[in-house]
């Protein structure tokens, strides 16, 4: 009765099943996988949010398949403020980046074509590949005192069936980002293998390296066709206001089509609602307070992080932007083991690495806008578990 295309495994992980079981004892859990904005203490004042939404506009239904024009020229504006210019009919609205992807497979693949994306990596682009029908193959992402895209790799990935080559860009969970050349490289390589750019950028404005440049942005790439994703999610700080948005860029014949195939798309859905479209101008423009508030915090948690794990058996691989930290373990045991062996011992939640394939063992992954206090007592527990 069922589509294969579904039938995934879904016996629950032993990791799971630990944390159900501290859970159901009623153990304490320190929570270092949180990266919900709206429970690390980031929500925003809720009268802030009545006021974006209290207009007479909200009552009203305009059905725009790219979205209304209010909320596309906000999205130009988020752009215009840092110096890359779009236009509003370059722009389509989804209700979050998870469907801007799904937009752009249905887009562009036909049921055994190909995408690349990058490994590590977050592992939702697999699920997205599962449900588009798409085999989902993996550029590995090399690392060196920082991480770099393995750019022959990614050459030799590519077939006749490779339809695109995703980026994410700062790297979910690495921290690392694209830099001009690589992204000029990967711009030159769709172009010439017929292939499109997809690129998100959701946590694009989190840079807290000590560089402190803003990662470069492909929504004004012209090379070839590209897709840039962001969203209200990380932008704002609001995964609850259900928006995200498709930059479409690259020369105008591909991108008009593509818009225009987009359109038919988005207007077989038109999922997102219209307070959040009217609201939009005033929850962008608001988006700096709660993005220094974060800032700040993950800037803390990094320093309470790297004086904890000083002289220590344990360290933080670089990163340069984002919500998290890759810390580096002893592969005395697998990721998952320790992992295992944290929350049934100490009570830590931790990420292991094979959860966003990680190349071996001996990574945990951490959200850096966790309480700082949750970090300071979940990685000294860490450490004595380690040693």
């Amino acid at each position: 009765m069922f589509s294969s295309r579904t039938n995934w495994d879904r016996t629950p992980n032993r990791l799971t099943e630990a944390l159900a079981r501290r859970r159901a004892a009623g153990l304490e859990i320190l929570d270092l996988t949180e990266s919900n904005p709206t429970r690390c203490g980031f929500a925003w004042d809720a009268g802030v949010l009545f006021d974006a939404l209290r207009h007479p506009e909200i009552a009203t239904y305009r059905p725009d398949p790219r979205g209304i024009e209010e909320a596309r020229s906000a999205v130009r504006g988020y752009y215009a403020g840092q110096g890359i210019a779009i236009e509003d009919a370059q722009i389509v609205l989804t209700a979050s980046t998870s469907e801007a992807y799904s937009f752009v497979l249905h887009l562009l693949t036909e049921p055994g074509d190909q995408v690349l994306a990058p490994a590590p990596s977050y592992p939702l682009i697999q699920y997205l590949a599962d449900l588009h029908d798409v085999t989902l193959s993996h550029y590995p992402l090399r690392y060196d005192h920082g991480w770099t895209v393995d750019a022959a790799a990614l050459e030799s990935s590519v077939t006749d069936r490779t339809k695109a080559v995703i980026a994410v860009s700062p790297n979910n969970p690495t921290g690392s980002y694209l830099g001009d050349a690589e992204c000029k490289r990967m711009g030159r390589l769709a172009a010439e293998r017929g292939m499109a750019l997809v690129v998100d950028e959701v946590f694009r404005d989190y840079a807290w390296s000590e560089r402190g440049c803003r990662p470069v942005s492909t929504a004004a790439v012209g090379e070839c066709l590209t897709f840039t994703l962001s969203g209200l999610s990380k932008v704002s700080a609001l995964p609850q206001m259900k928006m995200g948005w498709i930059v479409v860029s690259g020369p105008a014949a591909l991108r008009d089509e593509a818009l225009a195939r987009l359109e038919v798309i988005a207007d077989t859905y038109l999922s997102v609602s219209a307070p959040v479209q009217v609201a939009a101008r005033s929850l962008i423009e608001m988006r700096a307070a709660i993005q220094e508030r974060i800032l700040r915090r993950i800037r803390s948690n990094l320093a309470e992080l790297d004086g904890i794990l000083s002289g220590s058996q344990c360290s933080r691989l670089q990163g340069d932007a984002g919500w998290y930290a890759v810390l580096r373990v002893p592969t005395t045991r697998s990721d998952e083991e320790w992992a295992l062996e944290l929350i049934e011992r100490e009570g830590v939640s931790l990420l292991p690495g094979h959860f966003f394939d990680f190349p071996g063992e001996g990574h945990l992954v951490i959200s850096l806008i966790s309480p700082t206090e949750t970090i300071r007592a979940g990685c000294c527990r860490l450490l004595r578990n380690v040693g």
